[in-house]
């Protein structure tokens, strides 16, 4: 059982960390877009201009954080950690230091075959089969997501000629426990793609008071005889996962701008 605590945490964020000579009263710009793909991540890193101004660090990794300019918009980018847990450590983290619209995106699997490689999936709802969210809001079996952005990054996939689907997604740490008997579940329950983060997203962005967009391009294939792993490695496809980059950088300037 989780129990909800109430009141102010024993540990309280600091923020992202500073190599010598960087700005530690810096101000991030108050949209971030962060990628799960560490292809991407680098790939974006060595187009745009970049400017690194921090990391986020945990016990055994570190990324960094940089402001990149996109025809000639600022917004913060960052590489989104994989799990619920370290995916709310980066949103307490970073929006301390001035953040207040998230923009995550990255790969996922699928549980309607009909969907496409790499085809861009909106999630409306996620189902709460992860731990984290349960820390920030009280217990639910999902979560309905912000659609604040949603009719703008329509308008961005118009304006790239992309197709895209929306429906549920579902939420879990344990994607070594994705069983048919959960498939079945929560594909009954109208979920057409399965992912480690939105729940948790969802659920710390509503804590403290934050906007946010997530959404997915798909990866591997739960909805067949056996497992299809389609192009779940990182550098497969990569042609088409670099455009769907340029839709979150498009819908942060979009932000921003209006």
């Amino acid at each position: 059982m989780i129990i909800l605590g109430k009141g102010e945490p024993i540990i309280k964020t600091r923020g992202i960390h500073f190599r010598e000579g960087q700005d530690e009263n810096i101000v991030l710009p108050s949209v971030g877009v962060g990628v799960f793909s560490r292809q991407l991540y680098e790939d974006i890193i060595s187009k745009y201009q970049c400017k690194e101004v921090g990391c986020v660090k945990n016990a055994n990794s570190e990324s960094n954080i940089y402001i990149l300019k996109y025809k000639e918009t600022e917004i913060t980018f960052f590489m989104a950690p994989v799990s619920s847990s370290r995916i709310a450590s980066n949103i307490e983290e970073l929006s301390f230091n001035g953040i207040k619209t998230f923009i995550i995106f990255g790969n996922c699997g699928v549980l309607d075959n009909t969907i496409p490689d790499c085809g861009i999936i909106i999630p409306t709802r996620a189902y709460r089969d992860e731990g984290a969210s349960y820390h920030y809001i009280p217990e639910s079996e999902y979560l309905d997501l912000d659609n604040t952005y949603k009719d703008i990054f329509k308008d961005v996939l118009k304006e790239y000629d992309f197709d895209y689907r929306e429906g549920y997604t579902w939420t879990t740490d344990a994607f070594y426990r994705e069983t048919r008997d959960k498939f079945d579940y929560f594909k009954n329950k109208g979920c057409v793609c399965v992912e480690m983060e939105a729940s948790a997203i969802a659920a710390v962005c509503k804590y403290k008071n934050l906007n946010y967009f997530t959404f997915y391009y798909a990866g591997d294939n739960l909805d067949s005889v056996n497992w299809d792993e389609r192009s779940l490695s990182g550098l497969m496809e990569f042609d088409k996962k670099k455009m769907v980059a340029i839709l979150a950088l498009e819908l942060a300037k979009k932000i921003v701008d209006k």
